[in-house]
């Protein structure tokens, strides 16, 4: 079956496509329920009550945050029992958000391009945890302008191990990945916190630049940082000048190091290359 698998790259491609499919239901959980897990332990840090009940990623079971009636097993079926319901609860019929299925179906097609990217093998299935975990942080950063250490810390700790064999790059240039990402968004951060008085990110995108750092080299990270910055400043010029969004007002900057991250993940050497002739 294994050897099936290994040696068939449409069909690994097909089940990392539905094994997205379901790690994506299981980080629709994680987008929603952590940042409240965190929220809950900080209010009992600072000596506040304790909320009751128990209330973590397996508990309480799924339930219709209209009405909290139980979700039914297949109705939890990855987009199809959104599309069964025809996006309604089966109970109250309130609307339940399309963002659900979009998140499945994007973990899905992730796991599904990685896996065509890099073919059957060790390599596909690593590339794949860091694109869902790239995807969460995404989620969770514009909801919450938040990158927690639960996911950004433990991320840095598997692209070192995962190097240790030199899957994406060598172990050294790893490490100093990980050293130099947390480092250059610090000085960039207390630099322009000098001239402006202002805060111009948050630590969480010490550590997801650390984390991407980790995963794929120090080589990685002039690109990394200069794509995320480009795509962040266009969008945020966009939104001030067709949205009449606020200048003074702040937005994640987390999900563009995830794309440019992402981006380097798939073909970040041809990248590099491009970087670089331009540069010099």
């Amino acid at each position: 079956m294994l050897g099936t698998l290994l040696g068939s790259p449409a069909l690994f491609a097909g089940v990392c496509l539905l094994l997205g499919l379901l790690v994506g239901s299981f980080l629709n959980v994680v987008v929603h329920r952590l940042p409240v897990m965190l929220q809950r332990q900080w209010q009992v840090d600072c000596g506040g009550a304790a909320a009751e009940g128990r209330y973590d990623l397996l508990a309480p079971a799924s339930h219709c945050p209209h009405c909290k009636a139980p979700i039914a097993w297949r109705h939890n079926i990855p987009l199809l029992g959104w599309l069964w319901l025809r996006g309604r609860c089966a109970a109250c019929k309130a609307p339940i958000s399309a963002r659900y299925p979009l998140l499945e179906l994007t973990a899905g097609v992730l796991a599904a391009a990685v896996a065509v990217r890099f073919g059957p093998g060790i390599t596909a299935v690593a590339a794949i945890g860091l694109s869902l975990t790239l995807l969460t942080l995404t989620l969770i950063d514009i909801d919450h302008m938040l990158l927690p250490d639960a996911i950004t810390l433990p991320g840095i700790w598997a692209g070192l191990l995962v190097n240790l064999g030199g899957t994406f790059t060598d172990l050294r240039s790893a490490v100093i990945g990980a050293v130099a990402g947390y480092l250059v968004l610090w000085l960039v951060y207390h630099l322009f916190k000098w001239l402006t008085g202002k805060e111009g990110m948050g630590y969480g995108d010490f550590k997801l630049l650390a984390l991407l750092g980790a995963w794929l080299g120090w080589q990685a990270l002039p690109a990394c940082i200069l794509l995320a910055s480009l795509v962040g400043t266009v969008y945020g010029l966009g939104a001030i000048l067709h949205q009449g969004r606020n200048r003074q007002q702040p937005f994640p900057f987390g999900p563009f190091l995830a794309v440019a991250g992402w981006i380097n993940l798939m073909w970040g050497e041809a990248l590099r290359a491009a970087y670089w002739q331009a540069a010099l």
